[in-house]
């Protein structure tokens, strides 16, 4: 490690990188706290499992990587972090976001688009101090903490919001003596309710609408601003790329990468492999989210309220 490289252990890494990408990458490891135990080369990645012993932090640097060797590579990396629970500190290009992201989605993986050295740094330094603790120490709680607080408290605060609405939907018949009760408290009946997908367009169009009046950065809600266009898209029968569900977000695409990851992890949405071509991957709502934004749609309108 240099001076200035984070305190602690060293975590082992794996680096997946051009020969050179690769003097940067190991400026990082090193400022991260990291060791780099072995560097591959993108046309040899499909072969990385031999390169993997206890468990290092799989580190990729795609950027300048044409898509012959990325889609060679990146369902082996896939397998190999899968089958291990490695994590994955991916750096990419905007215009690799489909190709780079939708492979690993849903794996222990940091996505960073066009991030700053600074950034580098702080998100390999974060995955290697999981790498060697299976989660975060309370002193990478405080380091990291607010964000990260903010990031799982948001969406806890959605899934519960989507599960308590579609354990609602059921509950409701259960006992006919709590009906009236329980409809005093905006429960729903199991109905079947036909959702314009328009409607919901317009909703996300209206959303938007107040950043041309207010200020771009005020009023950032992307997992939120996800599940809608993923709602509308699932009512209009379309696929979701990942470099489009960031464009929803709204936010900057590691920003939204991260969010994506989150609400991976909380069951909401689901990455589905383009069966015509591996090394393309679509997102959708999970059955368990689609019932909870049916849920609300059907709440809302019960009330008398709009869609927000």
């Amino acid at each position: 490690m240099i001076d200035g490289a984070a305190p602690g252990p060293a975590f082992d890494v794996v680096l997946i990188a051009t020969p050179g990408a690769r003097t940067e990458a190991a400026e990082v490891i090193s400022y991260a706290g990291g060791r780099l135990v072995h560097a591959v080369d993108w046309s040899y990645a499909s072969d990385l499992g031999a390169a993997v012993i206890d468990r290092p932090v799989l580190m990729l640097v795609a950027e300048g990587v044409d898509d012959d060797r990325l889609g060679a590579a990146l369902p082996a990396i896939r397998d190999v972090a899968e089958r291990d629970d490695l994590h994955v500190v991916a750096t990419f290009s905007e215009s690799q976001i489909d190709m780079v992201a939708g492979a690993l989605i849903g794996l222990r993986v940091q996505l960073l688009c066009d991030i700053s050295f600074a950034e580098w740094v702080g998100e390999l330094a974060v995955a290697g101090r999981m790498a060697l603790e299976d989660g975060l120490s309370d002193r990478w709680r405080e380091d990291d903490g607010e964000r990260l607080r903010r990031v799982n408290a948001e969406i806890a605060r959605i899934a519960e919001l989507l599960t308590r609405l579609a354990t609602r939907d059921r509950e409701i018949g259960d006992d006919d003596d709590e009906v009236g009760d329980r409809r005093q408290s905006f429960s729903i009946e199991p109905i079947a309710v036909d959702i314009d997908p328009h409607m919901i367009r317009q909703t996300i169009r209206a959303r938007r609408m107040r950043e041309t009046f207010l200020g771009k950065t005020l009023f950032e809600d992307p997992a939120w601003d996800m599940l809608l266009d993923l709602f509308a898209a699932r009512l209009e029968r379309n696929r979701v790329s990942v470099s489009s569900l960031c464009i929803a977000a709204a936010v900057p695409s590691t920003t939204a990468l991260r969010w994506i990851g989150r609400l991976t992890e909380a069951g909401l949405l689901e990455r589905h492999p383009d069966p015509a071509d591996r090394r393309r991957a679509f997102l959708a709502l999970s059955a368990r989210a689609e019932r909870g934004m049916r849920a609300y749609v059907a709440a809302v309108r019960k009330a008398g309220l709009p869609i927000v």
